[in-house]
């Protein structure tokens, strides 16, 4: 059976998490929510850094969505060609605007199912505008938040979906957004794929990981 931690140890385990990463929040720039929506759906497969280089090239261009509707393609390559999968996002991306002009009259909608309908829109990019553009909550499980959760035992989920769901549940409804943010943060900054840095980690007595490395 999968281990999992109890339910007294969660709210431990987020208030070591606020200690080690108080500056946790979305890293991708933007000032709006049509520029946050771009924005996931780039970050896909690339770092948030790479994605922030690219972006302000690419919104004083393209300022909004009636814009990039009408851009080039050729054009939004070279402007993103920097990042992973640059040719399918520009395809993907001047799609997009051109669907919120068509459809939302150039706004982003709220609905969930509205904007997983868009190009280059899945779950998880859904989640984050939602959380981030409209402060509904959400939670958004990327690589590192399924890494993360179910090392620590927060979740046993099988699969990013399954995580979500088991997150819901034991995780305050209030506190979604908040530990979406905590969960990347850790992920980044101490919990890395490869060699997690267990000696430094506030949560290394409550972490149910079996393989740490105590240096």
């Amino acid at each position: 059976m999968d281990r999992l931690l109890d339910e007294k140890s969660i709210p431990q385990v987020l208030e070591k998490l606020e200690i080690m990463h108080p500056e946790a929040a979305c890293a991708l720039d933007h000032r709006n929510k049509y520029e946050l929506l771009i924005s996931v759906v780039l970050s896909a497969q690339t770092t948030d850094v790479s994605v922030n280089k690219v972006t302000p090239a690419l919104f004083a261009k393209y300022p909004e969505p009636g814009d990039l509707a009408e851009a080039d393609r050729e054009d939004v390559e070279d402007l993103i060609r920097t990042i992973g999968l640059y040719k399918n996002k520009s395809a993907n991306i001047i799609k997009l605007a051109k669907q919120l002009v068509d459809r939302y009259e150039g706004t982003v909608p709220e609905s969930f199912d509205d904007l997983v309908s868009l190009p280059g829109v899945g779950r998880k990019t859904a989640n984050v505008v939602l959380a981030e553009g409209f402060g509904v909550p959400r939670i958004a499980v990327d690589t590192h938040v399924f890494r993360v959760a179910n090392r620590i035992g927060i979740t046993c989920g099988k699969d990013v979906t399954e995580t979500e769901e088991q997150l819901m549940e034991r995780i305050p409804k209030e506190l979604w957004i908040r530990t979406h943010h905590l969960l990347i943060f850790h992920g980044r900054k101490c919990c890395s794929a490869r060699k997690p840095a267990c000696s430094r980690c506030l949560i290394n007595d409550l972490c149910l990981f079996e393989n740490k490395e105590i240096q």
